[in-house]
């Protein structure tokens, strides 16, 4: 390994230019320490951070495979995903921290010894690891993936670990250049665009003094949140565990994957919020039998799933469309526990024909829960932060109102459209939306979708802005930065 890209020469496993030490760290520093084998949790931790840089692999569907594949025992199955996330979610603010203690910039540290060293940061900087033990097993696991390393990352580690988080982000903050948005991105682990975006949709709800709350909660690991799928014979969630605030469907409960495995579909790991998505569209009024209700970009199948439960307790006909082959089998796997016929079609949405799809004069109800920037869902999908781009917005934005316009066109007269993102960036959701609403001008309507998700509610909830359109945040609502907008055809 060069001494361009960290490892095993004098510069990278010595000098730290913070605090003024020099040459080759002390013998007892490096010498690996004895009987430490890396705990399997770290491996697959380690893991499913390759994946993502590599593969660009998603950590919520990669984490449950890989720690099922190793056969974790719950508490390293636990110890694992709070690594495994916690590093990613943070990664902006470790890569800052490494770059100040390793006295060189990230970009010149060969990636797999950054992956160690962030790993590494996580469990000094934000965990109950003690110190000797975070250390010590970055140091073997780096014996394992990178031998030339092991002392550059034992240097790097040690020099973290003698300043406390809060000192760290009184550092980075320090040296971050730029403005106080640079300083607050750097800080709270959020690319600076994202900040700004956050901060205008807060700001349109007169609630811009919210944002370091919002940043602070997606950083922090949510909840394991379950859906009950209402029917005949099955448990609801007030027997099954915690009812949530607000989803009448939702709950926590203990050991809630093993809950999930025993259920045969109907109990289901999801937010609140898109339960609460869901049955705005399927309770915003009373259901006629025989109703034909659509959900239009199904993927990957948890709202189509309260939909098909919904559909079957009321007598009505679900169809589902998703164009990626791969999540229209997810949606299928998705509504397999309920049992309703449910035509799963791969078609391009924008291209929708109602009546291909067996609702000749249009749909009674349909779910658009369009593909967005998922800003909404950062805690969940920590890597999302890291790989969106602001160009990403007007591809989507442009995406957004072909799908809308295509609902419209497939709604009937007097049908219900609900428009979702779990993206609060505001050109995702009043801008796509006000853009729809002036090209049908005369054929939609908004709804009071504040007094229908209000009625669905267990609870009243904290919202702002106008009636027709419902924005719910982790910060302030403990669900993700949901959008629901319901719409009706009017001619």
């Amino acid at each position: 390994m060069s001494d361009q890209r960290g490892g095993s020469t004098d510069r990278g496993s010595g000098g730290n230019r913070r605090t003024g030490r020099g040459g080759r760290p002390r013998r007892d520093d490096t010498r690996e320490p004895k009987q430490v084998r890396v705990s399997p949790a770290r491996i697959v931790a380690y893991e499913v951070l390759e994946a993502v840089r590599i593969d660009e692999a998603y950590a919520n569907l990669l984490m449950p495979a890989r720690i099922e594949r190793s056969r974790l025992s719950p508490e390293d199955a636990a110890l694992a995903t709070e690594l495994g996330y916690g590093t990613l979610r943070m990664q902006g603010f470790y890569d800052a921290v490494i770059a100040l203690a390793a006295g060189r910039p990230t970009d010149r540290i060969d990636p797999p010894v950054l992956d160690i060293l962030r790993l590494g940061a996580h469990q000094l900087l934000a965990t109950r690891v003690p110190t000797h033990a975070a250390v010590n097993e970055s140091v073997v696991l780096a014996k394992r993936i990178a031998p030339g390393a092991t002392g550059f990352v034992n240097a790097v580690l040690r020099t973290i670990s003698r300043t406390s988080p809060e000192e760290w982000r009184e550092h980075v903050a320090r040296e971050t250049p730029g403005g106080a948005d640079a300083k607050l991105a750097a800080v709270s682990s959020h690319p600076k665009w994202i900040v700004r975006a956050l901060r205008a949709a807060l700001a349109h709800e007169q609630r811009g003094d919210e944002l370091d709350a919002l940043l602070a909660a997606d950083n922090a690991a949510p909840r394991v949140n379950l859906v009950a799928l209402p029917g005949a014979d099955v448990p609801g969630p007030d027997d099954l565990g915690t009812p949530n605030a607000y989803s009448p469907l939702g709950f926590t409960a203990g050991h809630p994957l093993a809950l999930v495995g025993r259920s045969q579909g109907r109990v289901r790991v999801q937010d609140e919020g898109s339960q609460l998505a869901a049955l705005a569209l399927t309770r915003a009024r009373p259901v006629a039998p025989g109703e034909r209700w659509l959900d239009l970009c199904a993927g990957p199948g948890g709202k189509t799933a309260i939909l098909a439960a919904e559909a079957l307790a009321t007598g009505a006909v679900l169809a589902a469309n998703e164009v990626v082959p791969a999540r229209a089998e997810l949606v299928r796997k998705a509504i397999a526990g309920v049992p309703l016929a449910v035509e799963v079609h791969e078609l391009d949405g924008r291209e929708l024909d109602a009546a291909a799809l067996g609702a000749e004069g249009g749909f009674d109800r349909i779910l658009l829960d369009a593909p967005c920037t998922g800003l909404g869902a950062l805690r969940r999908r920590p890597e999302a932060r890291w790989r969106k781009q602001p160009a990403d917005v007007a591809e989507l934005t442009k995406l957004q109102g072909d799908l809308l316009d295509a609902a419209i066109r497939s709604l009937r007269p007097g049908g219900v459209l609900a428009y979702v993102t779990c993206s609060p960036h505001t050109a995702e959701t009043f801008g796509t939306l006000r853009a729809a609403l002036e090209r049908h001008a005369g054929e939609v309507v908004q709804l009071d979708t504040r007094a229908v998700v209000a009625e669905v509610s267990r609870h009243p909830l904290d919202l702002a802005g106008t009636p027709d359109t419902v924005q719910l945040w982790p910060h302030r609502h403990g669900t993700d930065a949901m959008f629901i907008a319901l719409l009706e055809r009017t001619g």
